[in-house]
């Protein structure tokens, strides 16, 4: 006879969610760490009653935007090198319609998360129920089919005993690197609350275990003599290969061989900035050195990266003409890429295949790296220190910002600090082990260019979806995943106001986050590219209804919630800000006003955007014709 216990279903998926352990290289984790949640007529009276009886197994944080603390079980997973989760619980309707955006994010970027929305009633007696939708064409279309399309495995429960089936099927989807990504499981309200005779076997201890996925011996063979023949490699370090944790033998792959490494945002801070072999960031966001060695490699060699636009400059900062890529990866699909030499398998016992097949095998390739490097460094130095009144400013920005608005902006937000020299500001000034967070807008161009770690794992960018208001959010669940390190959510004033509110919970469980705001009066990265692809700047800037600069004091805001704040205006007041930061217990907010037009730009890459092919504006047709010729180069597969 098999022993049962007599458990609600809400209950019984909160029990089950106590047990789940993940096995990494022998060494064995908890992998699911709490429960983020806000609670609604949809979830409180039954996984929310399931979960009141678990307080002392899952730290259960309250949050106060459901997209919001969605991103911080986001954040908390991408710091932890997806070992370790946060489940999060809705209510039906609008709650779980705001986890949508999280959901594509954590889709994009391959980054397991568990959301448990409310549903409608299984048993539809009482339909239509409160914030229920009536699609006609069918009475089962509920809100959370909206999270279909955006999670890697769905499934809606109606009856208590298909929980068993569904969450063993969901944890192995979070567990499996090559399908790591958001789970939904959407709870009908009803049978939440509804008791069942479960077996005991399914609350007992389960461990997920990761088996390195080994690469087959021909690939392995195809990668090298593809290699051999090489003259200019160059590696691409991709979030996969920071996943896999395979920043020694990548090292040992370059020091031993001279092949050099360019780095996606996901990669970045895999391996150390000060690395003599590290070029930095590629392609769109990408800086002079890594996109000009790129541009005259002659093998590829991708570890854990899917080529999204911004790494490849639209399949321009390659020559495919000469080129060759070797693609590593536990994804098949992403193997395939760019028509590559698909080697598929975990980044790090590849790598290592492929160093211990070319032992002894060096490229002459070091003097072009000493060149471009140098290139950059000249080039860095000189953005540490932009003044707007000598360096040729006004050429600079000509075409994509009129001088004279110069002054207005001077004189609104008392500033005329530049953006790049406050940035690298920040990145002399905090720890070098401490953690930054980022997103969207300009700051991740600035920052993949400019920002160095010399850290593993300090730089927490999510641009796979480029989602604005993450970063906030996100801060908050790097810090719970390491409580002893500063953390750093570096946002614009566009991306603040689209999604703040997780501060509040930052300061209401003492998890302190640094929060530096980059306020220069508008959507800057929006700005530039309208105007730089021939648009007049057009409800890109925060002009109010006079059409003068809007200066908000973000300062006030965040001492309105209970942080410590401080507004800078130059790299004095910045500096001694970051400092009393670093010294103070609850969180901070420290507003930078910069000026626009001030951040980095260009760098030898190309960005393929829908530009007007039909204008009467001969910016426009300009920006189209030049639009045109630097598609010629690009690969179409």
């Amino acid at each position: 006879m098999v022993n049962t216990v007599k458990l609600t279903t809400g209950e019984a998926i909160v029990k089950f969610l106590t047990k789940q352990y993940i096995s990494i290289d022998g060494e064995e984790t908890k992998f699911v760490e709490g429960v983020m949640n806000i609670f609604g007529h949809g979830n409180v009276l039954g996984i929310g009653e399931g979960l009141s009886n678990y307080q002392d197994d899952l730290k259960i944080i309250q949050g106060k935007n459901e997209q919001g603390m969605a991103h911080t079980a986001i954040g908390f997973s991408k710091q932890s090198l997806r070992k370790k989760i946060f489940a999060v619980t809705t209510s039906v309707g609008p709650g779980s319609a705001n986890l949508v955006t999280a959901a594509g994010t954590a889709a994009a970027n391959h980054i397991p998360v568990l959301f448990l929305p409310g549903d409608t009633f299984a048993t539809r007696q009482p339909d239509p129920v409160l914030q229920q939708i009536e699609n006609p064409q069918s009475i089962g279309i509920t809100t959370n089919d909206a999270l279909k399309p955006v999670s890697r495995y769905f499934d809606r429960i109606t009856r208590p005993e298909q929980i068993m089936s569904a969450l063993i099927r969901a944890f192995e989807v979070m567990t499996n690197p090559q399908t790591a990504g958001p789970v939904t499981i959407a709870l009908s309200q009803d049978v939440q609350g509804e008791a069942f005779d479960f077996p005991e076997s399914f609350f007992e201890k389960r461990v997920h275990y990761v088996d390195r996925l080994e690469p087959s011996e021909r690939a392995i063979k195809a990668a090298i003599e593809t290699l051999k023949q090489a003259k200019q490699p160059l590696l691409i370090v991709g979030g996969g290969a920071k996943y896999s944790e395979a920043q020694e033998i990548i090292k040992k792959l370059m020091d031993e061989t001279n092949i050099p490494m360019a780095e996606t945002q996901a990669g970045k801070s895999t391996i150390e900035a000060s690395h003599p072999l590290n070029l930095g960031g590629l392609g769109v966001t990408g800086n002079l050195a890594a996109n000009v060695y790129a541009k005259d490699a002659d093998v590829i060699i991708g570890i854990g990266t899917r080529y999204s636009d911004f790494t490849t400059s639209s399949k321009t900062v390659i020559n495919f003409d000469k080129a060759k890529v070797i693609n590593i990866n536990v994804n098949r699909v992403d193997a395939y890429k760019l028509d590559a030499v698909q080697v598929v398998g975990d980044a790090k016992v590849s790598v290592k295949q492929i160093a211990d097949n070319l032992e002894g095998h060096q490229f002459n390739t070091l003097e072009v790296v000493k060149r471009v490097k140098q290139q950059w460094d000249e080039e860095r130095t000189r953005l540490s220190q932009i003044d707007i009144h000598k360096d040729n400013f006004e050429a600079e920005i000509a075409g994509h910002f009129d001088p004279k608005k110069l002054n207005k902006y001077t004189t609104s937000l008392n500033t005329e600090l530049p953006q790049t020299n406050a940035l690298i500001k920040v990145n002399e000034t905090i720890d070098k082990d401490a953690i930054i967070v980022a997103a969207a807008g300009s700051l991740p161009g600035d920052l993949e260019r400019l920002w160095d770690t010399d850290v593993f794992n300090t730089y927490n960018m999510e641009y796979g979806y480029s989602t604005m208001g993450y970063e906030i959010g996100a801060a908050v669940g790097a810090k719970i995943a390491n409580p002893d390190r500063e953390v750093y959510a570096l946002v614009g004033d566009g991306s603040f106001l689209m999604l703040h509110t997780e501060l509040v919970t930052a300061l209401q469980y003492n998890y302190k986050i640094n929060i530096v705001l980059f306020d220069n009066s508008g959507f800057g990265c929006i700005n530039n590219l309208q105007m730089g692809n021939g648009s007049a700047s057009f409800c890109t800037e925060f002009n109010d209804y006079n059409g003068n600069v809007m200066n908000i004091d973000y300062k006030k805001i965040a001492e309105g919630y209970g942080a410590v704040s401080y507004s800078v205006n130059n790299l004095e007041s910045l500096e001694a800000a970051i400092r009393q930061a670093k010294q103070e217990t609850k969180s901070t907010l420290i507003e930078i006003k910069t000026l626009p037009k001030t951040m980095t730009d260009g760098y030898e890459s190309f960005w393929n955007v829908g530009v007007s092919e039909h204008s009467d504006k001969p910016s426009i047709q300009e920006a189209f014709k030049e639009k045109t010729l630097s598609m010629k180069t690009a690969k179409h597969y």
